[in-house]
């Protein structure tokens, strides 16, 4: 299973339960690395998501402990190991942990890669993803600087030691 988030300088990842920039060529990589593929996501994360409907292309399971949410489109669990059961149906590389904070934190040891894009800024955040760096994981994998609305950042790919 991977996650895939985008990260300033201090791990911030949101604000008011939004993204912290709105950057086209991240977007472009999220739906790169995740069309076709598994999505796991919380309730508040969805319900982020244009429209508050689950991103197409994209098989959505989202772990919600509502008993009457249950959006359409949506394979809706209850509990992590629910989550991790019907995650298991598929083939583990495909699967993309996608937020929102809890859930990164829920699901971070059963990760085994982290698509990172890091920001080259600080923004003023509510919320954080786990500092892998101080987690003693590891970069295998970086893309060249890119820059768009004056903000430097790079795709990172995390593994565990």
């Amino acid at each position: 299973m991977n996650a895939i988030v985008a990260v300033d300088r201090n791990w911030g990842i949101g604000r008011d339960n939004d993204l912290l920039i709105h950057l086209p060529g991240d977007l472009k990589y999220y739906k790169e690395k995740t069309i076709g593929n598994v999505i796991i996501v919380g309730q508040r994360t969805l319900e982020s998501f244009p429209g508050s409907r689950p991103l197409p292309g994209r098989t959505n399971i989202v772990l919600s402990d509502d008993p009457a949410f249950a959006p359409e489109g949506c394979i809706v669990c209850r509990t992590k190991e629910e989550v991790l059961e019907k995650a298991a149906e598929y083939d583990p590389d495909r699967v993309f942990i996608c937020g929102g904070a809890s859930i990164y934190r829920l699901f971070l040891e059963d990760c085994s890669a982290f698509y990172v894009t890091k920001i080259d800024e600080a923004f003023e955040a509510d919320t954080f993803f786990p500092d892998l760096d101080a987690l003693g994981y590891h970069v295998d994998w970086a893309s060249e600087p890119r820059e768009e609305k004056g903000i430097r950042y790079r795709f990172e790919r995390y593994v565990k030691e």
